[in-house]
């Protein structure tokens, strides 16, 4: 059942829902996330069950924001300690599309962290999100976990209408869905490993590197072999059913030609002016960053239910503003 969420009664039914140990489609500013009480053992592997993913591939847990600008009191059901360059990340980028992995309480959400000694947390900044994070609050619920609204592995969702796709065999009394209209950002946040007292990048997102540093006054440390798993870090992730190929302009084009009217079975993602042959699905990406990623899942999504067997991809610039889409596109290219 899919619930317009502009209206305080489809928050308190979605919030209550959770309070149940039910699962509900949660928009944010990044993707839609499949939300369930992280408290709630058997919520939480209702998530697994319903994505069809690892119990030990962990989930971020949601809060809502701050009263009075208290982060380290925000977090400190979940977390035994904060350390200082969390909280500075937290007030320079909570509520936002950041997920900090700090020290997680033994007695809490275990199930949700895959059973690490550490926990993601963030805290959007969509309003629905925001009012059901509340209204939860206010029924017992300290977090909601909630990863991305699809089946694992899978294109993420940006729509409520993409998540009732992907969950279309889950009945009304299985899930609720919130529509919150279209997520803003696009992907998923970026991910920073604090757990450890220094700050270690595990995924990129819209942040900037150059942003984060800024923000904490030290550099990013690179993944290393100890660091705790971490969502959507595998090397297959975000793939649609076609197989998705990154190129650059110019062999594409030049791929395109040789095929001719033979390339039917292809779909393209560019940003250059490519020529294709009539009946080729063309797709213009856009040139600015953040554009691309608040269209991309859903442009995958969109070309792969024409039915192509492959989707080619102009391989995007290579400065930092664009490591979130690079990395969304690497991993379903996979």
């Amino acid at each position: 059942m899919t619930l317009n969420a502009s209206g305080p009664v489809a928050i308190e039914q979605a919030a209550l829902r959770l309070a149940a140990g039910g699962l509900v489609g949660m928009p944010t500013e990044t993707v839609y996330g499949l939300a369930a009480d992280a408290g709630n053992a058997s919520a939480v592997n209702g998530i697994f069950t319903a994505k069809g993913r690892p119990s030990d591939h962990p989930l971020i847990v949601h809060i809502p924001p701050a009263e009075g600008g208290d982060w380290r009191a925000a977090v400190a059901p979940l977390a035994h300690s904060v350390p200082d360059v969390a909280v500075a990340l937290m007030q320079a980028f909570w509520p936002g599309p950041l997920t900090l992995i700090l020290p997680r309480r033994p007695e809490v959400a275990a199930v949700a962290a895959g059973g690490q000694d550490s926990v993601g947390v963030r805290c959007p900044v969509h309003p629905v999100a925001q009012a059901l994070l509340k209204a939860a609050r206010a029924h017992g619920v300290l977090g909601v976990a909630a990863p991305s609204a699809n089946r694992f592995g899978r294109v993420s969702p940006t729509s409520a209408a993409h998540v009732a796709e992907e969950f279309a065999d889950l009945g009304d009394d299985q899930l609720l869905i919130l529509d919150g209209g279209v997520c803003p950002v696009g992907i998923e946040s970026t991910i920073v490993d604090c757990s450890r007292g220094v700050p270690v990048l595990l995924r990129p997102g819209m942040l900037t590197p150059a942003q984060i540093e800024a923000a904490c006054g030290q550099p990013l440390r690179e993944r290393d072999a100890t660091a705790p798993r971490a969502s959507g870090t595998l090397e297959s992730h975000y793939a649609p059913r076609a197989k998705v190929r990154l190129m650059e302009a110019r062999p594409l084009q030049a791929a395109l030609e040789v095929l001719g009217a033979d390339a039917k079975h292809i779909a393209v993602y560019a940003r250059a002016r490519l020529k294709a042959a009539p009946g080729v699905a063309v797709r213009r990406m856009p040139a600015d960053a953040a554009a691309c990623a608040h269209e991309l899942f859903a442009v995958l999504r969109e070309l792969d239910a024409t039915g192509v067997r492959l989707i080619w991809v102009e391989t995007p610039p290579g400065d930092t503003a664009w490591d979130g889409v690079r990395d969304r596109l690497q991993r379903a290219a996979a």
